[in-house]
């Protein structure tokens, strides 16, 4: 079994971009994390989650548990960082992927989000820390409305606060499986169905993001949120 992976990130109408991606191909490590708007300095948060993480998923293949020490360890990372005066506020989303020996195994937090797609169907493996998503879950709104939801943005777990609550878990891959992480930037303008539908028609990992990100631009606003992702393919090692 071997991996390919393509990764993008775009600053989107906004001044500067707060995403932050890892993509360690050949160590199967993918980390993805959104610096919150409105906050100070968003883009470290990120960066220094997305480096914690990454780094320590390469180190040593990761458990869930151990996932989730590692989110710890970069909830700390950014604590630590928010003394320094002008960074007090800093937060990050984050999501990350490492898949070794036909095992992939996740954890995220905020509303970063993370996708996998097998046998021709799509499955979202994380679930918004959001007031928009408990919305949803509850029955108040549909998942549709979730992408234009006014409380969207209302993030219930960060990095950059305590207590810090993410969530981890795993599952087997095969040959075929894709997965797909991506910001809130991204997801809250393709659907999941049109996310399907271009991975069927994708041979590369590049070419199913450029399929994405073709109906990506030709829907956002004029100020559009910074916007991220990273596609992976499980393939026959031959």
């Amino acid at each position: 079994m071997k991996l390919t992976a393509y990764s993008y990130t775009n600053q989107g109408g906004r001044d500067h971009n707060e995403d932050s991606v890892r993509c360690l191909t050949e160590a199967g490590v993918f980390v993805l994390a959104d610096g919150l708007g409105g906050h100070q300095c968003g883009e470290v948060a990120s960066g220094l989650a997305a480096d914690v993480i990454a780094a320590g998923c390469a180190e040593a293949a990761p458990t869930p548990a151990s996932l989730l020490e590692l989110f710890q360890k970069a909830n700390e990372a950014i604590l630590d960082a928010q003394k320094t005066p002008g960074r007090e506020d800093m937060k990050t989303t984050a999501v990350a992927l490492s898949i070794q020996n036909e095992k992939a195994i996740w954890a995220h937090i905020g509303d970063s989000r993370l996708y996998h797609f097998s046998d021709g169907a799509v499955t979202p493996l994380t679930r918004d820390h959001s007031v928009t998503y408990r919305k949803y879950l509850g029955g108040e709104i549909t998942y549709m409305d979730i992408c234009h939801d006014d409380d969207r943005s209302s993030l219930l777990r960060v990095l950059g606060k305590s207590p810090c609550v993410p969530e981890a878990a795993e599952k087997t891959v095969k040959a075929g499986d894709a997965f797909l992480l991506c910001s809130d930037g991204f997801w809250e303008y393709i659907y999941d169905q049109e996310m399907l539908a271009d991975r069927l028609k994708a041979e590369t990992p590049e070419q199913w993001a450029q399929l994405m990100l073709l109906r990506h631009i030709r829907r956002t606003p004029p100020g559009n949120d910074n916007f991220s992702l990273i596609t992976v393919f499980v393939e026959d090692d031959l």
